[in-house]
Parts: structure tokens; sequence; C-alpha cells
């Protein structure tokens, strides 16, 4: 009897051998709209101080030949991939896989485009391989069905090496079997916690520039016939048994390769609207809905409860009391208390909520104090993302809405083109904004893959 394929193998082989005319037509238009959000994010990230760190420290490891978006600033392969991906994902506004609770386009889509610039690949190059790259990933985390969470790992980082890995074995022309060795090799890189979103510090920003850099290695050693395991994700201490240790049973393997190429993945993948942790979206979308239809009285507000999945509790609601006064950006945007109050008193949560006026304003932050939370019995998670506020009165009232958010319902082209305007109004002419979004959704025409990389350079990083 055959040994059913390695799932490594099938993975290569379907990264390998689709052309971009099997890739549907709306599987390319909603990828080139995640490659635009990405952009945009990378452009956002640029006028933080995380930024400017992040970039003085790999310049100070030398520069080379890659671009930086938004900078005029020329690093080496790796670090352009490290740099950019940090970028991308250093606001938690990057698109999401809520079945797998990962960020994957950070990763992926800065290690497609350095790859495909330094080779002289086409936009149809670029656009092949970070496709199959994100279907890929996507499914590596659909099979662990949000779990990694459940041990403290960063699935963003664990998942974007490998879906980055097979996306940058494309470009760089492997054979099969070293694709199947570059994805036994990334193992060996697979890392990321969640321990930064205990304290608001910085280093979960590193997590999907770490990932795309790591493939970069992985690939570069399979390309000269360095060996890896080849039960990467089903062996003893695979990704899956290694990472997922007791709840390494939950995982769906099947998942990983059933359909592949005949179902994409990659249509679930979500554009956030909000900077912050997809855990506190649901409640932000209810407290919104409250604050529209039921013109709270703030001052009359008794106290506030929040339902949610026990699995999201550690990212945006504990330690309690840091979670009531976050003391920086990205604590805010990890605090649910905090996020709830901004959308019951401003009515938004944008990038503007995530500044120190406003996270150390003492009306968001008296309010913040009032807002507990319980777990959910009805949670949608991993499937999808569900969340219930429940404001109780002082004159004995209970208002309450609960809102889930669905991996099928993506953001309107609209929405995600005005989010990017918005991303770039500091560094890009709307007449440069205009022309940027035409390049990425006629990416297919587009020469030279390069062309974009140095499009994509100049602005607010230095």
């Amino acid at each position: 009897m055959n040994k059913p394929r390695l799932i490594s193998d099938q993975l290569a082989g379907f990264v390998l051998n689709a052309t971009l005319d099997r890739i549907p037509a709306e599987v390319q238009h909603w990828s080139k709209l995640l490659m635009l959000d990405a952009i945009g994010n990378a452009y956002a990230s640029s006028r933080y101080d995380f930024a400017q760190r992040a970039l003085a420290a790999l310049k100070g490891m030398g520069e080379g030949d890659s671009c930086v978006i938004g900078s005029d600033t020329r690093l080496g392969l790796r670090d352009a991939v490290m740099m950019n991906g940090t970028l991308i994902h250093g606001l938690d506004y990057d698109d999401t896989y809520l079945p797998g609770a990962t960020h994957l386009g950070a990763s992926c889509f800065p290690t497609a485009l350095a790859l495909a610039a330094q080779a002289d690949a086409s936009g149809a190059d670029l656009l092949a391989a970070y496709a199959l790259g994100m279907e890929a990933g996507t499914r590596l985390g659909g099979a662990s069905k949000g779990a990694f969470l459940k041990g403290g790992f960063h699935p963003t980082s664990l998942l974007g090496i490998f879906a980055s890995t097979l996306a940058a074995g494309r470009l760089s022309q492997l054979t099969h079997a070293q694709l199947v060795m570059a994805q036994g090799i990334a193992l060996s890189w697979a890392s990321g916690n969640m321990q930064p979103t205990q304290e608001g510090t910085w280093a979960k920003r590193l997590h999907a520039g770490l990932a795309g850099a790591g493939a970069i290695n992985a690939v570069a050693m399979a390309k000269n016939d360095f060996t890896g395991p080849f039960e990467v994700y089903e062996g003893r201490y695979g990704l899956y048994p290694c990472f997922l240790g007791m709840h390494a049973a939950e995982a769906d393997l099947p998942f990983i390769t059933r359909d592949l190429g005949a179902h994409w993945e990659l249509l679930r993948i979500s554009v956030k609207l909000f900077p912050a942790c997809y855990q506190s979206h649901a409640f932000m979308n209810a407290a919104l809905e409250l604050r529209a239809q039921e013109a709270i009285d703030i001052d009359a507000i008794e106290s506030i409860n929040t339902r949610i999945a026990e699995t999201a509790v550690p990212l945006v609601c504990e330690p309690l009391a840091a979670k009531h006064k976050p003391h920086n950006s990205y604590a805010a945007s990890f605090s649910l208390p905090y996020a709830v109050a901004c959308c019951l008193i401003r009515g938004r949560f944008g990038l503007e909520e995530t500044e120190e006026a406003a996270f150390t304003d003492p009306a968001l932050l008296k309010l913040a104090q009032k807002i507990s939370y319980e777990i959910d019995p009805d949670s949608g998670f991993p499937k999808y993302r569900s969340g219930e506020v429940i404001v109780r009165m002082k004159d004995g009232r209970e208002l309450s809405r609960r809102k889930d958010i669905l991996p099928d319902d993506r953001a309107p082209q609209a929405e995600v083109l005005r989010k990017f305007a918005d991303n770039t109004r500091h560094a890009l002419t709307p007449a440069q904004t205009a022309s940027l979004i035409d390049m990425i959704l006629n990416l297919a025409s587009v020469r030279n893959a390069r062309t974009l990389a140095q499009v994509l350079t100049g602005g607010a990083v230095r």
C-alpha cells in the first residue's frame, strides 16, 4: 500500500506547478487588494518611533540594494524584508486570516517583492508567487484552529515563514526537492510568542519581518542543497506536534491539502478596518452600534461587561489593570476596555486613537476603568470572532449588542481603497496614490517587479 504523500511534498507541488492562469480571477483580484493593504500599512507605520529605531538598527548592520517601503534607504535583501515586514505588521492593522488567527501578508508580501525585484521577475510572477504562498499559509493556519495561541505562540511568525518560504522558493526557481527541503529548514527558524502583548512592548512588531528573513535563509540554504527534514508538519517534532503540544490532537492536518487548487481559502483573508487586535473588532462594532442607536449618556453608565472567547483573554483583557490604562500605542491596540471606551465616546477607533493624546485622555480612561469581562460560552472562536457588550446604566437599565465578524464577509473594495488612501496621505500625493493603486490592480502587466519596488521608495522613514 502506498504511503500518503507528505504535506511538504504536496505544498511544494502546488506552488511550483500552478500557473497564473490557473489562479481564479477573483483570487488574483483579492490578492492585489491585500498587497495594497500591506503597502498602505507600511506607509502608515513609517511615521512611528518603532520604525525609525528598527531602521537605524538594520542600517547599522550594513546597507544594500533592496528597497524599504517609504524610504530612500537601501538594505541587504534579508534586512529589507525584515524592515518591510515590521512596517506592515507594526500597527497590527494588517490582513488577518481569522480561522488561523494569523497575519500572512506582512511576511509574504515583502519576501515576494524583494525576491521578485532581485530576480527581475515580472509583476505576473510576483502576483502568482504571492497568491500561492498566501493560500498555503491559510491552509496551515486553518489546520491549527487557532490553537497556537493557547500555548502562547504567535501564529503570524510560526506560519508566515512557511508561506514566505513557498513564495520565495517559486521566485528563486527551486526544484521540487529543494522546496521540500526549504520548508524543513524553515521549521528550525519558526518562532514567535505572545509575551509582548502582555507588556505592551515592541518585539511582536518584528515577528512578520523575522519570518520573512527566515524564509530568505531557508530558500538560500535549500538552493545550495542543504538538507532539512521532510516531515515538516506531521513529524514527531514537526510544526503541529511541537508547537501545539497538548492541543496537537485538535489540529486538522488533512485540511491543509484538501481541495488544494480547487477551493481558495485566500478569499477568506480579512482586511482590518480598525488598527487593533482582531479579537477586539466585534466588540468595537457592537459598541459603535450601541452609540448610534441608543444615544447613551456616558456619565450615566454604571458599568460595562464584555463576553469574550477564553483564548482571547490574555491578548486584550489581561493583565486587566494594564488594559484599563494603556501606556503606549501598542498597548492601546491590545486593550479591549480602551477600544470599547473609544467607540462609545468618540464613535471611532483609528490611528489617532493609538496616539498618546488619546490613550492618556482622562475621559477615555475613566470609562475604560468601568469595563470588565467574562468568558463567553457561545464564542465563535476560531471559526469567526464574536463579541458582546453589555452596558448597565445607573438607573438600572441594561443595553446590549452582540456582533460577529465572519471570514467570508470581505471588506468592499471601496473600503480597502479608502483605508489605503488614509494610510498613505502623509507620504503620497493624491495623484501618486491613484497611480500606485493603478499599478497594483494591473500588476500582471508590469514587466519588471523592480519597477514597483522603486515606486515604493522615498517617504518618511530615513
